[in-house]
């Protein structure tokens, strides 16, 4: 989700901030509030008419407020009822980026829940190596982003693969992706919920590349060099990589820090040409 808008920009925050207070109370369950909140998602995304009467700017707050609370009372929790009320009382840019407001609730309540368990560093984790367990198995691949194969059955695949073997966040967030990828490669997602993630502890996320594999001791070292240079905690997703010559490759966002020896040749090579 990308949300671009002004005024979607602050809406957000805003929510967020409700969405804080809401996890902070000991009468929310941030499990049963991931679930609602993607439930209601759903709802938006499927159902067009309900989407522009909740986005639309012309319409009072407070007036679209108790049209969603007249449809949901009952079939959600309190909380997530509360905060989805918050949701469309505020205004948005476009009737899309309400819809992805809501699914940055919904993440965060996920990540919220696996914090509550101890384990935000495993589904951190997680997340990335499915990713990079979709990218090397084509098959897989194509099964979890066929638009033929039944919801059904990609869940059955899902649930044979991670039951067990990952946290619930993890299996409801990839599950979440693979049945309703929103306009989004399975890969893309996956990226875009770490990011989510991630700024649960408001840390950056490095993908390091390298030949050999990092001792535990060589990854602390590195985390603290990057988060003395960027100013946050900084989590590593470690990828081996045979065509790296020498070094390390490190992606922050948009920015490579390149290591390599390749990369320095690359250098070399353009300063000669310039």
């Amino acid at each position: 989700m990308t949300i671009t808008g002004a005024v979607s920009r602050a809406s957000l925050a805003e929510v967020r901030e409700r969405l804080e207070e809401v996890l902070g109370s000991s009468s929310a369950d941030p499990a049963r509030l991931g679930e609602d909140l993607f439930a209601v998602l759903r709802l938006i995304d499927r159902e067009h008419g309900l989407r522009r009467a909740v986005s639309d700017p012309a319409r009072d707050g407070a007036e679209k407020a108790r049209l969603v609370e007249s449809l949901l009372e009952g079939k959600v929790s309190p909380a997530a009822l509360g905060l989805v009320a918050d949701v469309v009382r505020l205004r948005w840019s476009k009737p899309s980026e309400l819809a992805d407001g809501l699914e940055v609730l919904a993440v965060t309540a996920e990540a919220a829940r696996a914090e509550a368990e101890g384990r935000l560093d495993d589904l951190e984790d997680e997340l990335f190596r499915f990713t990079r367990v979709v990218e090397g198995e084509p098959r897989l691949r194509a099964a979890l982003t066929s638009p033929s194969l039944p919801e059904e059955r990609k869940a059955g695949l899902l649930d044979a693969l991670l039951d067990g073997k990952v946290t619930a966040a993890t299996k409801t967030l990839v599950t979440e992706l693979a049945l309703r990828p929103r306009g989004r490669s399975l890969e893309a997602g996956l990226a875009e919920f770490g990011k989510l993630v991630a700024q649960r502890r408001q840390r950056l996320v490095a993908l390091v590349r390298t030949r050999v594999e990092l001792t535990e001791t060589q990854q602390t070292r590195l985390a603290a060099v990057l988060a003395a240079a960027y100013g946050h905690d900084v989590h590593l997703n470690i990828e081996l990589d045979p065509d790296t010559v020498g070094g390390l490759s490190i992606q922050i966002g948009d920015e490579v820090i390149d290591g390599t020896i390749a990369g320095r040749l690359d250098d070399v090579r353009r300063r000669l040409a310039g």
